[in-house]
């Protein structure tokens, strides 16, 4: 649900992931869609790369070095959630604690999910993510990265970049709103519409409960 809380930025420990097509199937893994609620799901992130066979975690990997456990920004490769449409993948990353994800590119699909969602997705050139995802990976030297949505630049150590978002997901991130709370901020004209509507087709006015009880009175 929306929130009403204006952000100006979001800033935090930026964590390396340079792999290419990393789809939402790597993402999200089906054995942790089975559930009808979003509960769980920051232990399915990723899970075949954090995890073992035995469910023990990879050292190795960048989210369980100590450097990175706090990560609050990806800095991921090109065509980031590409592959099958689950939103699950955008409520896992959101439920780790990352709150946005810098890459050349994303799946289109995924890309609409997380925005509606509020996960902020930045695309930068390949160049200049290159030059964020080197000043991120040092673990001795975890970095910062700082997002800032009014000057629309993107901060890591020496690196500044500039990116865009549509206006919509530019207001919506901006007042801490989802699709929904987006759409009723023109409750009124949406009201005014309908008004408009049914005084000019007043017999599609309240159509199917008019159909209804038709219905239930010839079935009576």
């Amino acid at each position: 649900m929306p929130d009403n809380k204006m952000i100006e930025a979001i800033e935090g420990i930026g964590a390396p992931l340079p792999l290419p097509n990393l789809d939402t199937d790597q993402i999200m893994p089906k054995q942790f869609l089975r559930g009808i609620d979003k509960a769980g799901l920051d232990h399915g992130l990723l899970y075949d790369m954090r995890f073992d066979g035995n469910g023990m975690p990879r050292p190795d990997f960048v989210l369980n070095q100590p450097a990175w456990r706090d990560t609050r920004v990806l800095v991921a490769g090109p065509n980031f959630g590409c592959g099958s449409s689950r939103e699950h993948a955008v409520w896992g990353l959101q439920q780790y604690g990352i709150r946005a994800v810098i890459a050349p590119s994303f799946g289109e699909i995924f890309y609409s999910n997380a925005m509606n969602n509020r996960l902020l997705l930045v695309m930068l050139p390949q160049t200049d993510v290159d030059k964020i995802m080197a000043a991120v990976s040092d673990p001795a030297a975890p970095e910062s990265i700082r997002i800032d949505l009014a000057a629309m630049t993107v901060c890591a150590g020496d690196v500044t970049a500039a990116f865009s978002l549509s206006p919509r997901h530019f207001d919506m991130f901006r007042l801490g709103l989802d699709v929904i709370g987006m759409s009723l901020t023109h409750a009124d004209a949406i009201a005014a519409f309908t008004r408009r509507h049914h005084a000019d087709n007043p017999w599609l006015r309240d159509v199917a409960a008019t159909t209804m009880t038709r219905l239930g009175r010839m079935a009576g």
